[in-house]
């Protein structure tokens, strides 16, 4: 088996010599060639052959997927993902040509070296020169997706854009109050405290709700204003890397005091009381009965709040802000868009035709594919202006998020890999977002993030064995502290013994003993 050194000089050397596919190029066989394939998403259960975006890509390669989905009804969170399906799949005794999941980096990684599915170096030096390019040029994404032995077991999807979640609050209740847009942590405190008790809506009553969330751990965000961290990636609860080595944030003395303060937000009203338990329908309720203040959320969505309730709240302005000042003066975004997800797609290892299905793949990553998967099909959902797809004007403006429009004709899907294109998210961001996104820019408040490790059987066993009854344990603690169960000054000391021996420091050990070997 190669190493990635090995890997990566021979994508160099084609980094190049990447064709440019003319009309009819495109097809990779000459007969109709059919695939099966399991493709597991919380978005969308199973895999469609009529999706329109298929369909076309069909038309285009000869290649025909057929649906061989295990497991489309099974649960799906944040924690599992697919993988409940995945090992059912396995379980199952037959593995599909192509396995398409979230969340399939670990699955693919621990199972590629075991014989489950094909390693993948070969395949794309000879077979795919558009993804060798990109390889060619990204050599830290392929050292991120590599397994222990060094081999590339799946192709990613791989997002685009630097900027997701920002700070956003009510400027016109800032107005309303004569109060400056916060720039430091205190600020901060002192707003949400005039927004409990000032009225700002103005409707004489005190419903107003400060600080809200739709997602809870982005209240935990919070914890960076007193120089603490909640994650290392896009992924809540992540670990982090600390001058090359790594460590969790839920251990570390800047979470601490977070924590402490939060808890004091929490019982002084300035946090919503059921920022645990009110969902992700926080923000449209919260917003739409002008009941809510400040969040941290993403850039487009949030700020299209500014158009669709112009018309229902007087003066309405829930624009981005940046980042607060920590208590030792840091301006920092832990969030933003990761360069490479989990999530995507592999070659089961009983597949008769690997190299049509490479092809396939990097079909993907030419122009007419990337294409393809981010904006859909030319003439329905797009058409080509100056050179570039531009979406048209009703399927912009028909009422429907864009997003959710995409994901019903099979593109944007998240368990295929390909290259995502930032273009196709900035043509429905409207002006608030664009504004805030130059704010955030001009800033220059983005962090480097966790790329993930791929552990050795052994290590894998260690992580197996501690990490997800450590997780639970710190999660417990950590909603029991904000919500007035326990105190974390108090209870820290006893807290981080627990931590060790439960074998936070053995998983420590293996993550930066798979971090060495992976990054050098």
């Amino acid at each position: 088996m190669r190493k990635l050194t090995m890997l990566s000089a021979i994508l160099a050397s084609t980094a190049m010599t990447m064709p440019a596919f003319a009309d009819g190029h495109l097809r990779i066989v000459e007969e109709p060639l059919e695939l099966t394939i399991q493709m597991n998403h919380a978005r969308y259960p199973n895999y469609d052959e009529n999706w329109p975006v298929e369909q076309a890509a069909r038309a285009m390669t000869g290649i025909h997927l057929i649906d061989d989905t295990v497991g489309a009804n099974m649960r799906t969170d944040e924690n599992t993902g697919k993988t409940e399906a995945l090992n059912l799949m396995l379980a199952a005794g037959v593995i599909p040509d192509i396995v398409g999941s979230s969340r399939l980096k670990d699955f693919v990684n621990q199972y590629g070296p075991e014989g489950a599915f094909y390693p993948l170096n070969d395949l794309i030096a000879e077979h795919a020169p558009n993804m060798a390019a990109y390889f060619a040029e990204r050599p830290e994404i392929a050292a991120a997706i590599s397994a222990a032995d060094g081999n590339m077991y799946y192709i990613p999807y791989l997002p685009d854009g630097k900027y997701g979640r920002a700070y956003f609050i009510r400027y016109d209740w800032l107005d309303a109050l004569g109060l400056p847009v916060p720039e430091t942590v205190e600020e901060v405190e002192a707003t949400l405290r005039a927004f409990k008790n000032d009225d700002p809506n103005g409707n004489g009553l005190a419903d107003e709700v400060p600080y809200f969330a739709r997602q809870w751990p982005e209240l935990i965000r919070l914890v960076t204003l007193w120089d603490g961290r909640s994650s290392g990636s896009d992924t809540y609860h992540d670990f982090y890397v600390d001058e090359g080595q790594i460590q969790h944030p839920y251990a570390g003395e800047g979470y601490r005091e977070g924590i402490k303060n939060l808890a004091r937000w929490y019982a002084e009203g300035l946090i919503d009381v059921e920022v645990f338990t009110r969902g992700s329908s926080a923000r449209e309720f919260l917003l739409s009965e002008n009941l809510g203040g400040m969040t941290h959320d993403w850039f487009a969505s949030t700020s299209g709040y500014n158009t669709s309730l112009a018309d229902r709240i007087d003066g309405f302005a829930f624009k981005a802000f940046a980042p607060p000042a920590s208590v030792s003066g840091v301006r920092m975004e832990e969030h933003r868009r990761i360069p490479i997800k989990p999530d995507g797609w592999a070659i089961g290892a009983t597949n008769e035709h690997p190299i049509e299905t490479i092809k396939y793949f990097d079909f993907w990553f030419t122009e007419e594919g990337r294409r393809l998967a981010n904006f859909g099909v030319e003439g329905e959902q797009y058409t080509m202006v100056d050179g570039a797809p531009k979406f048209t004007e009703e399927f912009l403006t028909n009422g429907e998020p864009v997003n959710n429009q995409l994901y019903a004709i099979g593109s944007q899907l998240q368990a295929r890999g390909y290259f995502q294109n930032y273009e196709y998210e900035k043509q429905w961001s409207n002006e608030f977002a664009l504004e805030g996104i130059a704010l955030y820019d001009e800033g220059d408040y983005l962090i480097d993030q966790f790329l993930g490790v791929a552990f050795n059987a052994e290590e894998q066993r260690v992580y197996d064995r501690y990490w997800s009854s450590i997780r639970d344990y710190m999660l417990e603690r950590q909603q029991g502290w904000i919500l007035g169960n326990g105190d974390v000054e108090a209870d820290w000391d006893a807290y981080i013994e627990t931590l060790n021996e439960m074998g936070l420091q053995d998983v420590l050990d293996v993550m930066n003993s798979a971090y060495a070997r992976q990054y050098g």
